[in-house]
């Protein structure tokens, strides 16, 4: 049994090791930087990454399932669509992409409409692969550290509409648990699609009494402003990576990420256990920062 992870050193891509370990699989994780690299104990280094298509099909060879999680960069549909077609040609019996929740419908939001594209290449290929949708991460806002203690304000602008974040130990739980499904069944298994969510439907004004609670201090939201959120962006990193974060914003704002109950209900049935909530992550941050 051997399963490749690509992203592997990422955040998700390092939850997904480690959730695998113990599991009696051979876990191969591709790396631009093996001689960098810390995985856990037999962890195998690859060197290579989604651009380089000699080295992806050198990665490919003698694996059964891989974890296909492509880069947020500039090209990250064409590096999704090649490592596809390369697993396809590889003949890899089961496949476990990131995708991301709403992809569908954010067509205006670049890397969503990437993801979805990849969702369409699976679907007229007829490829093994499970689909995760996940949501905003839980733990982008970790970032928000400095605003939330120095400031007392909570920085994101994600509006009033409701955001059903997953926290990235989820992720990583149910993207093993369909690693190993589909890694020990003696066939191709069908597709199959999970959106990864938390149970909550989080606004400006629910997370803000959130984090007053776990720091015991008033936080206020810090406003809706787009134009803000894109230039401190664009300090952080690339101008198209800035939009494309102004454009997802902006249709948090406008429409929300809200989970249904039956997406709950599936993502509580794979895991074995109920997602975890937001309010958790808020006080277990806060002990921590606190030095407790």
């Amino acid at each position: 049994m051997t399963i490749l992870v690509t992203g592997s050193t990422g955040v998700i891509g390092t939850q997904v090791i480690e959730h695998l370990q113990g599991s009696g699989a051979s876990v191969r994780a591709l790396t631009r930087s093996p001689e960098r690299a810390n995985f856990p104990a037999g962890v195998t280094a690859v060197k290579g990454d989604l651009t380089e298509i000699g080295a992806l099909r050198d990665a490919m060879k003698d694996i059964d399932t891989l974890f296909l999680l492509a880069p947020n960069a500039a090209d990250e549909l064409t590096q999704a669509l090649q490592a596809m077609s390369i697993a396809r040609e590889a003949g890899v019996k089961g496949i476990v992409y990131l995708s991301v929740f709403k992809g569908d419908a954010y067509s205006d939001v670049p890397h969503f409409t990437s993801k979805h594209t990849v969702e369409r290449m699976i679907e007229h290929r007829d490829l093994p692969a499970t689909i995760l949708r996940p949501a905003y991460f839980i733990q982008n806002d970790i970032r928000l550290k400095d605003a939330l203690l120095k400031h007392g304000v909570y920085g994101m602008p994600i509006g009033a509409k409701g955001i059903s974040m997953v926290d990235v130990r989820d992720i990583g739980d149910a993207a093993a648990r369909e690693l190993l499904r589909r890694e020990r069944s003696n066939a191709p298994l069908p597709r199959e699609t999970y959106e990864l969510a938390g149970p909550d439907a989080l606004t400006a004004d629910s997370i803000g009494a959130i984090w007053s609670a776990a720091l015991n201090r008033e936080i206020r939201y810090v406003g809706d402003d787009l134009d803000a959120f894109e230039t401190r962006m664009k300090n952080a990193g690339p101008e198209w990576l800035a939009y494309d974060m102004r454009l997802m914003m902006q249709r948090y704002q406008e429409d929300g990420a809200v989970a249904t109950p039956r997406d709950i209900e599936r993502l509580t049935a794979l895991l074995g256990r109920p997602p975890r909530t937001y309010r958790d992550f808020a006080a277990d941050s806060a002990r921590e920062w606190s030095g407790q």
